[in-house]
């Protein structure tokens, strides 16, 4: 299994280890709780962290997110574990700060500081990508797998396209910004296009070739470094992992688990069919399944691209669960997918609960202090 790093997430997996482990980083906004707007009081919130958790938060792109990412976790019910109590800590140190933390996927009302936390890296970053860099901020969800090989893990990235727009629906969460809906279930989806290193993952050969475009891509200027490879499935810089980061962040705890423990069992699947080729999906078909996965999350149909047909999109989670059901059950992981996915079809995505919300209250605020409860209770 694996050794765990200072500040959590993945270090050696040994042959020894049967089932895959996980690792899962939770971006998160702090808003004011009488306006909605965006708090720019990271630096605060992470220093009155609880020392115990203090070393799983990490600072990110705008002073109104904090990240907390978990430690290395082989079992489904120690990953709720750790996304609660860190969920919890991060809140009550966020009250502190006059903030509330909420699991949201795109700022809802306003940014009113754009300026970059200090660092060289986020320097750069500013200065390089102009306007891009200055967007108000975007919360995202990334779930670690281990796949201690690169060339399977390349492999990896490729199978999984065909059900990245799926795992994207899922997590729409993000159907307000600026105030207003955007008739986007997954917004977050929609304003990170716009940087030049983000996408569906291309399809290599080897993890020769992921490594000269990679380099390529840095030297061209989209990158400044490998760190800004933001393909949807990408393989982790420090860890033996493939990090999937398509979707935004869950508005609950269980959410989040359950895609992270669905997200292993396919990993798990695709690499047990190692060799099999890879679909050979346009590239355009892929962005259009995607697109309407941000349009739609789980309320309508998606666009199947292993039948290039429109299809209800619970129908496709059932496709999903058939194929890594054998995973599932070598997992220990059926019981806890099964649960969580009545739940989920009970209240919807977080986008659903939102608009829900938004509807009973009438108050954007409202709304969006009843979220802020949910990220900690759900």
């Amino acid at each position: 299994m694996y050794d765990v790093l200072p500040g959590g997430l993945p270090g050696v997996l040994t042959a020894e280890a049967v089932v895959p482990t996980l690792g899962v980083e939770e971006e998160f906004l702090l808003l004011d709780p009488r306006t909605g707007e965006n708090a720019p009081v990271a630096d605060r919130v992470r220093a009155d962290l609880p020392e115990a958790v203090r070393e799983y938060g990490r600072p990110e792109f705008r002073r109104s997110m904090v990240e907390m990412v978990t430690p290395v976790c082989t079992q489904l019910a120690e990953l709720s574990y750790h996304l609660r109590r860190h969920r919890r800590a991060a809140s009550l140190a966020a009250r502190g700060a006059g903030a509330r933390l909420t699991a949201i996927g795109a700022t809802p009302v306003h940014e009113p500081d754009l300026s970059v936390p200090d660092g060289e890296r986020y320097r750069r970053m500013a200065e390089r990508f102009g306007a891009i860099a200055r967007e108000p901020a975007l919360c995202g969800l990334h779930v670690h797998v281990g796949v201690p090989d690169r060339e399977l893990a390349v492999q990896v990235c490729a199978h999984l396209r065909a059900w990245l727009p799926l795992i994207q629906a899922m997590t729409a969460n993000s159907p307000i910004f600026g105030g207003a809906d955007t008739g986007h279930a997954s917004w977050r989806s929609v304003r990170i296009q716009r940087w030049p290193s983000l996408g569906p993952s291309p399809v290599f050969d080897s993890a020769a070739e992921y490594d000269a475009a990679v380099a390529a891509l840095v030297e061209s200027g989209a990158m400044i470094d490998s760190g800004m490879v933001f393909w949807y499935a990408r393989l982790s810089d420090r860890y033996p992992t493939v990090e999937i980061r398509v979707g935004d962040v869950c508005a609950t705890a269980r959410d989040a688990v359950l895609v992270a423990g669905l997200l292993r069992a396919l990993v798990a699947t695709i690499a047990e069919n190692a060799g099999a080729a890879v679909p050979a999906i346009p590239d355009a078909l892929v962005h259009a399944a995607h697109w309407r996965a941000a349009r739609e999350g789980l309320d309508g149909d998606l666009f199947d691209l292993r039948t290039g047909r429109t299809r209800p999109a619970w129908d496709l989670i059932e496709d999903l669960v058939a194929y890594v059901a054998p995973a599932l059950i070598r997992h220990g992981d059926v019981q806890w997918v099964r649960t969580a996915l009545a739940g989920l079809r009970r209240s919807g995505t977080g986008a659903t609960r939102q608009r829900r919300l938004l509807r009973v209250t009438e108050s954007l605020p409202e709304t969006l202090n009843a979220l802020a409860r949910l990220t900690v209770n759900g």
